[in-house]
């Protein structure tokens, strides 16, 4: 029987290193212009760049309704400093933002800031799980109507609306509350790459959208059953969870010898197993796992971003918006509302009191 729920659609914008802040505008439009959910922003400290997070928002108030998720890595960065700025992100986007958390694994990276050594993966992604966790508490360490804003008696807080979150990890603690009120969606969306074992649990616990890595659909599908299994266990709702498939992809159709490197198709920069071909093929595949029910929707990264990107907008989902798989316009305006997730109620915030 075919599946009837909807086909998400997301993009990666970065690519070649570049410092002109109009090209991640207009790539963002573009994707915006075929209604997909959100674009990535990656980022390592593996690489020079520019800071995704900083890039989105600029990009942020040139958009309108597209999801902006930056790379944000865990590893080395303070917990309460990520969650304020994602935080900040949801405001400044009026509530598109996400994040990809990722880890920090080599020596390389742990010399810049000087602060510990590399750790085990294992021990990287336990304490990506912490962060996130924390800055969910951080989030709803704000009541949505904690701001008063009374100038008649100069009160602009009700103190009783704010709580600590005395949030006790293995390798740091937080006190809060946060600085920046509760996000418009109460909590930014969460990306996790779940292809590898080590990061699965943390993707179960604390994901809202999973990325797997594959050009396998039996793989994608049985990424897909582990962790709705373990979101289970975590008390969650598995319905709540959507998984992408993440692929990297070239549609120059054949047209022109491949990129320097990317003859056999290897897995590339972008995190994605490689797919070579035209936008109709792509349009063919997504469909076909989509509606087979292996996966909710499709992150794809552009081998060469304007060129790939057009193609993916004007191509395949328009073919995808005429075999009415995807959608034609945006039926809300935050990022959780194309995903088609509710927003979260605040753990703090009790009926008729307070926590």
């Amino acid at each position: 029987m075919p599946v009837t729920t909807p086909l998400h659609l997301a993009a990666e914008i970065g690519g070649p290193h570049g410092f002109d802040p109009a090209r991640y505008v207009a790539l963002a439009r573009l994707a915006e212009s075929g209604t997909l959910d959100f674009v990535t922003l990656g980022d390592s400290f593996a690489r020079p760049g520019l800071d995704a997070l900083a890039v989105l928002s600029r990009v942020a108030p040139a958009t309108e309704r597209i999801g902006l998720v930056p790379t944000v890595t865990t590893t080395h960065t303070e917990p309460f400093h990520v969650s304020s700025a994602v935080a900040t992100l949801d405001w400044v986007s009026r509530g598109r933002a996400g994040w990809q958390a990722d880890v920090s694994g080599t020596g390389a990276e742990a010399r810049l800031f000087g602060r510990r050594p590399a750790a085990p993966a294992a021990d990287l992604w336990h304490e990506a799980a912490e962060v996130a966790d924390v800055a969910a508490r951080l989030w709803d360490s704000w009541e949505d109507d904690a701001e008063v804003r009374d100038v008649a008696t100069g009160r602009f807080i009700d103190r009783d609306k704010l709580h600590y979150v005395d949030f006790q990890g293995r390798g740091f603690s937080v006190r809060g509350p946060a600085i920046v009120p509760r996000p418009p969606q109460g909590h930014p969306v969460v990306v996790i790459d779940a292809t590898a074992e080590v990061s699965r649990e943390a993707a179960a616990a604390h994901a809202d959208v999973v990325l797997v890595r594959t050009d396998e659909p039996g793989k994608a599908a049985a990424v897909r059953a582990d962790v709705r299994r373990r979101a289970t266990a975590h008390g969650r709702d598995p319905d709540a969870l959507r998984v992408f498939v993440a692929l990297t992809v070239d549609l120059g159709d054949a047209e022109s010898a491949p990129e320097p490197g990317l003859e056999s198709g290897p897995l590339l920069a972008g995190g994605g197993s490689y797919y070579r071909g035209g936008p109709v093929d792509l349009a063919d595949l997504i469909t076909e796992w989509h509606q087979g029910g292996v996966v909710d929707g499709f992150h794809l990264t552009p081998i060469a971003p304007e060129r790939d990107l057009e193609r993916l907008v004007n191509g395949t989902a328009t073919l995808l918006q005429h075999r009415c798989l995807l959608r034609r316009f945006y039926p809300g305006a935050t990022l959780r509302e194309h995903l088609g997730l509710a927003r979260p109620a605040n753990r703090y915030a009790l009926v008729g009191g307070h926590a």
